[in-house]
């Protein structure tokens, strides 16, 4: 990134034209085409499979930035960045690199710390909310598991698609884990990866629990939040995002407040903290305290939710974001692009696959 502007553009959130993702996929050795691969935008619901002569094409695709993901026996999986914009897009011919044959004596023992790894995996990924009673992970055994004592941290990966069913939302999701970590010293958790949304079918009820419920996982959500800064209608939307200072407690030692902090009852402008970009449709966060984001159209009494408490303020859905030097950056659809550079506390820092949402969804007309 070069500079950055200090003032957001209205940028409506609706698709004013269908945008088209086409190309063509080759062997990198020899360049033959390469049929039936799965061809998908990560964390979307736009996906298919190349035909035989190794073509393919996406079709109703929103603006935004996304992460095009082809898998296919045989071959290392290939991800590039893909900038959707006004028009249709024609790539320049991806070729996929042929998997080396190399097999390697595999010795197989009983792990008898699997079944408690995966359980501890489970309700982190999926998370403990009501949303994710509903979810179920098809194929656990594809989970691959560790954990290091030494460190105490849990971690992750899948060589192959995770098939999870969501009940709650009425999605089928394909997703392709690449880091997984909960760390138990630093009392963090992280994990990303790529994922492809497919409607389930059902009756007309139960379409319209699931269109209830995707509301529910959307309203108050970091989704919403920096969809609503590109609309440049925070408050409206019911934002509000006050200044958290924060200091490590040297007295602290295990036991009791990890940090002092005090909290500046004044919602900050949009500009304090978001910027636009020098790339179009890619917005900024950047700000040197952490930011505590209340929304103001649900209120919340659960003491885990509201990480500050104060008797002054109202008990709404509450988040703290602490951002990483020097942006955290995300496009028109309300999609963080570089994950790792922001950490959530409360509501947001509860949220997993569970309440997630493919980027193009869409709320309902008010």
């Amino acid at each position: 990134m070069k500079g950055f502007l200090t003032l957001l553009f209205l940028l409506p959130l609706v698709c004013l034209g269908q945008i088209t993702i086409s190309g063509k996929l080759v062997n990198a050795t020899n360049n033959s085409p390469v049929a039936d691969a799965s061809v998908f935008l990560s964390n979307a619901t736009v996906g298919g499979k190349s035909a035989a002569d190794g073509t393919f094409i996406l079709r109703n695709v929103r603006p935004g930035q996304y992460e095009l993901v082809v898998t296919v026996v045989g071959y290392e999986t290939h991800r590039q960045t893909v900038m959707a914009a006004a028009e249709s897009i024609a790539l320049a011919d991806i070729k996929l690199t042929p998997k080396t044959n190399e097999l390697k004596e595999v010795v197989v023992r009983p792990d008898p710390d699997r079944a408690n790894n995966y359980r501890i995996f489970k309700e982190e990924f999926l998370g403990m909310s009501k949303l994710a009673k509903e979810c179920k992970i098809l194929n656990p055994d594809v989970v691959d598991l560790d954990f290091d004592k030494t460190t105490r941290k849990l971690t992750g990966s899948s060589s192959e698609f995770i098939e999870i069913e969501n009940k709650a939302l009425g999605y089928k999701i394909k997703y392709l884990l690449s880091t997984f970590v909960k760390d138990y010293k630093a009392g963090s958790l992280y994990f990303e990866g790529s994922a492809l949304f497919e409607e389930m079918k059902g009756s007309e009820k139960q379409k319209k629990r699931w269109l209830k419920n995707r509301w529910i996982a959307f309203e108050g959500s970091s989704m919403h939040f920096l969809r609503s800064i590109v609309r440049n209608d925070v408050q409206a939307t019911g934002f509000e995002a006050l200044r958290l200072i924060r200091k490590l407690n040297p007295d602290y030692h295990g036991i009791g407040d990890k940090y002092i902090q005090t909290l500046i009852n004044k919602p900050l402008p949009v500009t304090d903290y978001a910027s636009l970009t020098d790339v179009k449709g890619i917005f900024a966060l950047r700000y040197t305290d952490c930011l505590y984001l209340m929304y103001t159209k649900i209120r919340d009494n659960s003491p885990d939710n509201n990480p500050i408490q104060s008797l002054s303020m109202p008990n709404y859905l509450t988040s703290i974001l602490t951002l990483t030097p020097p942006y955290t950056l995300f496009d028109s659809n309300g999609v963080i692009l570089n994950p790792s550079s922001v950490g959530f506390e409360g509501n947001w820092g509860k949220s997993r696959v569970a309440e997630m949402l493919p980027v193009d969804y869409l709320p309902p007309a008010k």
